[in-house]
């Protein structure tokens, strides 16, 4: 997977360019995990690491608080739903789109009329999804740690990458593992600073500057609706 690793490194977005945008994603991730899964971090492993990754961006403590209680109110307004959308941009560039809404209507007909404006076309369940990996990513702190025994200690567990930035350590691994590997890193006392998940691209599409520059003007339109959580694609951005 190195050559998806290094379009990661490559993929900028603006799209956790603000804080308050930030801390929205955050409440609205927070508020869907006490609802399906309880507000006790020690029975929530999901929640456990979004209040990791909140206070890594210093969330303040009441804005946590406040999203976990909104997900123990059973009112309309706080009943988020996790919706995938999938579709092609401008010359047959794939488009992911992660979105967090509490009305379908409203995100699909705003979603459906950003890729129709904009020369894109949105597909059906499945037409694009296959063409990227899932993955999830753990940063923590490198001292006391050796690089090397945690990768092949974690091997087994569905580690497949792991490097080494300044004072910390970064591990991926496919989605499905996320579990197994912030338990393992739990029970061994190893601090986790952040923890997240991405959908990279298994091919990468070069185009020229201004078809790029084509497929960034809808990926950008779609990127300020409120309800977008993340957007990916499998354009080349190591080229701008």
């Amino acid at each position: 997977m190195g050559r998806a690793f290094e379009f990661r490194k490559a993929r900028k977005l603006k799209r956790w360019s603000t804080v308050s945008k930030t801390f929205t994603r955050l409440s609205k991730e927070i508020i869907i995990s006490v609802k399906e899964n309880g507000n006790n971090p020690s029975n929530n492993s999901k929640l456990r690491a979004l209040i990791q990754n909140a206070k890594a961006v210093n969330m303040p403590k009441d804005n946590i608080e406040r999203a976990i209680k909104k997900g123990n109110n059973n009112t309309n307004d706080e009943d988020y739903k996790e919706i995938l959308f999938e579709g092609y941009g401008p010359h047959g560039v794939a488009i992911l789109i992660e979105t967090v809404t509490n009305n379908n209507n409203r995100t699909v007909a705003n979603i459906r009329s950003y890729f129709n404006k904009l020369n894109g076309t949105l597909g059906i369940a499945g037409s694009v999804e296959f063409m990227f990996n899932h993955i999830c990513n753990f940063r923590v702190r490198s001292e006391n740690i050796d690089p090397e025994e945690i990768g092949l200690e974690f091997i087994d567990l569905g580690l497949e990458e792991i490097e080494v930035k300044n004072n910390e350590v970064l591990l991926y691994a496919p989605f499905n593992n996320f579990g197994s590997i912030q338990k393992a890193l739990e029970l061994k006392n190893i601090e986790i600073i952040s923890c997240n998940f991405e959908r990279i691209p298994k091919n990468i599409l070069s185009i020229s500057s201004d078809k790029r520059d084509e497929v960034l003007k809808l990926i950008e339109k779609i990127d300020e609706d409120e309800d977008v959580q993340n957007i990916y694609s499998n354009i080349d951005y190591s080229n701008n």
